[in-house]
């Protein structure tokens, strides 16, 4: 029987955003004054798109990468970096921004259903491939029985790093193919591993106090971890990409909003392949 160190799965982060500023946008706004520019000026209005994003990788494609390109099509790219993973989708159903990029559509499929709302997917952009970092222990491929794993306690991270594990051979789920299980699902657990559910943002802090965490990837980019310094980490070709691609997300009604639609052709170019493979290696990976 595996033991369980558990922090609530459904206590997510609370809206840390408080001071990180957000423009209230009631969708695709013009700057400037109301009066139009005079004869033969060079002024011209340029429309506003407001993005909230996690600080890496998004917010940095998108300041770095994706704002001098909408600003050739005079289009003023604000990015607003948030922390957690609630606030970021309340602004976008209020309005306070346009849209978002934090998420992978299972966590946006669930966050509807959880809170009623109808944020939609207008685009996947990239993906991060889950890995296992060493803490206490590196020997993973023979880990010590009794071994303490740190895994998100977020209702689909949760279930995706446990699929990882199983994978590597460590457990076996009551329904291998669960996207949301939880410990509880474990029907196999051989090395009577102990689980220790935390926010996925602390994962990182709390590596030097397990054996072994699993981390997700714009988590792990904040702390300085890659990809190819992980004991283990989701595969190209399997049904990762298709369930856990990061999307650019909106209301319906800015689906086909001009900034939107400009937002996520940048991003799924092949320059924007290009400027992955060279920033980021394996640790940010296109997803179209």
């Amino acid at each position: 029987m595996q033991n369980i160190s558990t922090i609530s799965r459904r206590n997510l982060l609370t809206a840390t955003a408080a001071g990180l500023g957000v423009v209230a946008l009631g969708g695709l706004t013009a700057c400037g004054g109301n009066d139009a520019p005079a004869a033969g000026s060079d002024a011209a209005e340029k429309t506003t798109l407001t993005v909230a994003a996690s600080p890496a990788p998004h917010a940095e494609i998108l300041n770095e990468f994706a704002a001098p390109l909408l600003a050739e099509q005079g289009i003023e790219l604000k990015v607003k970096e948030y922390t957690d993973y609630i606030q970021p989708n309340k602004d976008t159903t209020s309005g306070a921004v346009d849209a978002n990029y934090f998420q992978h559509i299972n966590y946006l499929n669930n966050y509807n259903a959880e809170n009623g709302t109808d944020l939609v997917s207008a685009g996947a952009i990239h993906y991060e491939p889950f890995a296992v970092y060493a803490g206490k222990s590196s020997d993973f491929e023979n880990i010590a029985d009794g071994a303490t794993i740190a895994i998100p306690n977020d209702p689909t991270n949760e279930g995706r790093a446990l699929l990882l594990l199983q994978d590597q051979g460590l457990i076996t789920l009551t329904d291998p193919e669960n996207l949301e299980a939880t410990p509880k699902d474990i029907a196999e657990n051989p090395h009577n591993l102990n689980f220790q559910e935390l926010e996925a943002a602390a994962l990182p802090r709390a590596l030097d106090s397990v054996d072994f965490a699993v981390i997700n990837g714009n988590y792990a980019i904040e702390a300085g971890y890659h990809v190819a310094d992980a004991v283990a980490h989701e595969q190209a070709g399997t049904t990762a990409v298709e369930q856990y691609a990061n999307v650019i997300c909106t209301t319906p009604d800015n689906l086909e909003s001009e900034g939107v639609k400009a937002l996520v052709d940048v991003l799924t170019s092949s320059d924007f392949v290009k400027y992955l493979e060279e920033t980021y290696g394996e640790d940010v990976l296109p997803a179209f």
